[in-house]
């Protein structure tokens, strides 16, 4: 029997996630419904439930980071069929300019909020969804639920990761071993680079050594000095600063080599991390400071084929310990506390 609702869980204010119910959107030629298999935990969802982002306001029915399995097809949709596993994306409103030309995550609609007041609308943590082609991919079927939920954000690594233009060969240094710094660690991996890895906590320092990447705790060891060493003085080519901290931002600036540097800031921080530069020296040494955000069409479509054949693999990004719809609160405490990666909700328990 077809659902007519959607149980959904949103932030209704600091501190408190609530499970609500709403009628389904009716599907239209070009929607699919999708049965909801997953959906994790991003920063930008417990930093809110957390009181850090309260800017974005209130319901919040977000969860970005979300897979499911399609049980009903429009009419006209003709590249998605009932059983297929796919991951959510960016819809866009499909029509202005900067969805024409791909650029989804520049739709002055994309955080338009819903008609019933809904703030970004995304309802990753609902038991069902209607949602448009245009913001859905198709994920392999032999990936678990959880790590499909990946696909938004490795397509924002894999958009910053071409922004930063890197070459086979060259160094690049990932400030943060947290689930993004390593899914950039993978990426630029998977462009040739050599990668080193710098962190503090113990778990996550293990994590990236077992992915296979030099790392440098922090803790013991000045990471500026221990970069140049490893690179017999000359520094990096890049630095991914993939945590939002003023130290983050400093250390990036010593450790690139002295002419034609590049930093990717990575990571937004809140409260709002300082960024220390001389522009003369930015001027005579060709540094280049490039920002990042958000995902085009062709970054997810990559994503999805990087977690399908495995050529990125998130499988230690998640955390052991899962949780159901009904305990989004639990989750969203468990998320929040240092050290987590991507704590994930099972939406069909």
């Amino acid at each position: 029997m077809e659902p007519k609702k959607m149980r959904f869980g949103c932030l209704a204010k600091k501190g408190v996630a609530e499970i609500r119910e709403r009628d389904l959107p009716e599907l239209g030629d070009f929607d699919v419904l999708i049965k909801m298999k997953a959906c994790n935990i991003c920063t930008t969802d417990y930093q809110q439930w957390l009181g850090l982002r309260e800017h974005q306001g209130y319901p919040m029915a977000g969860g970005h980071e979300a897979s499911g399995i399609v049980v009903k097809t429009g009419k006209k949709v003709t590249d998605f069929k009932e059983g297929d596993l796919v991951a959510t994306g960016y819809e866009g409103c499909g029509s202005c300019s900067a969805c024409r030309n791909g650029a989804v995550d520049q739709c002055v609609d994309l955080h338009k909020d819903t008609e019933d007041g809904y703030k970004w609308g995304f309802f990753g943590f609902s038991d069902y969804c209607v949602r448009s082609v245009r913001g859905i991919y198709k994920v392999d079927g032999s990936v678990d639920p959880s790590e499909a939920g990946f696909v938004e954000p490795l397509a924002t690594v894999l958009h910053g990761t071409k922004k930063l233009r890197l070459k086979p060969f060259e160094t690049v240094v990932v400030i943060g071993g947290g689930t993004m710094g390593l899914i950039n660690a993978q990426a630029a991996k998977a462009y040739g680079c050599r990668v080193i890895v710098s962190e503090m906590i113990e778990k996550k320092l293990e994590t990236a050594k077992d992915m296979g990447f030099e790392v440098i705790d922090c803790k013991e060891k000045d990471p500026v000095e221990e970069v140049k060493r490893l690179t017999d003085g000359d520094g990096a080519d890049a630095v991914i600063v993939a945590v939002g901290a003023t130290s983050a931002n400093d250390q990036a600036l010593e450790m690139i080599k002295e002419m034609d540097g590049r930093v990717l800031l990575f990571a937004a921080g809140y409260p709002v991390p300082k960024l220390h530069i001389d522009s003369n020296a930015m001027h005579y040494r060709r540094i280049e400071l490039i920002g990042t955000f958000g995902a085009t069409n062709d970054d997810f479509k990559e994503a999805a084929k990087a977690l399908s054949t495995g050529v990125v693999d998130v499988s230690k990004l998640v955390e052991d310990k899962k949780f159901t719809l009904d305990q989004m609160q639990e989750a969203m405490e468990e998320a929040s506390k240092p050290g987590m990666y991507r704590v994930s909700v099972l939406l069909d328990r």
